[in-house]
C-alpha cells in the first residue's frame, strides 16, 4: 500500500489578534514542502547598478523585480511567500514602499506574514530598502 502525503500551508488569523487584509498573523506548513529562503534583496539591477538612489519607491519596485527574479528561479510564485523581512532606513517613507508592496501583492488571498523594522543602514549607504522572503510550495 503508498500512502501519500501532500504538503498544506493554512494562513490563520486567530481571534484575539487584530486582523489586517494586508498581513496574515500565523502561516502553519505541513506536510511534503519545498521551503525557499529568499536572501536580502536591494535595489541593484542585474549588472550590480544601484536603482532608483535617493528613491524608496523606485528603489522597492526594484527589490520587488529581484524577489521575483529569485521566486522564478527557484520554482516558486509570488503567493507562496510566507513570510516577508522588510528592513527601511529611518527617516524614509513607508507609504511609497508600502504603495509598491500592494501593487504586486494586487488582490491574492492569503497575504504572507510580514515584519517591518527601521535600521540605522544597509549594506550600501545608497541603499534605502532590503526585503528577504521564505516561501513554502506545498508538494502535489
Amino acid at each position: 500500500m503508498t500512502t501519500s502525503i501532500h504538503g498544506q500551508v493554512q494562513h490563520l488569523n486567530p481571534d484575539g489578534l487584530s486582523k489586517n487584509p494586508a498581513f496574515t498573523n500565523v502561516i502553519a506548513v505541513t506536510g511534503q514542502v519545498k521551503t525557499i529562503y529568499i536572501g536580502g534583496q536591494d535595489a541593484v539591477d542585474a549588472s550590480g547598478k544601484i536603482v532608483g538612489k535617493g528613491n524608496i519607491k523606485q528603489q522597492t519596485e526594484q527589490v520587488f523585480n529581484n524577489l521575483l527574479t529569485a521566486l522564478k528561479a527557484s520554482g516558486a510564485e509570488l503567493e507562496h511567500i510566507v513570510k516577508w523581512n522588510i528592513y527601511i532606513v529611518q527617516g524614509q517613507p513607508i507609504q511609497p514602499a508600502f504603495e509598491v508592496f500592494q501593487s504586486v501583492w494586487g488582490r491574492r488571498p492569503n497575504p504572507p506574514t510580514i515584519t517591518v523594522m527601521f535600521v540605522f543602514g544597509l549594506a550600501n549607504p545608497d541603499f534605502l530598502v532590503e526585503m528577504d522572503a521564505i516561501a513554502v510550495v506545498p508538494e502535489i
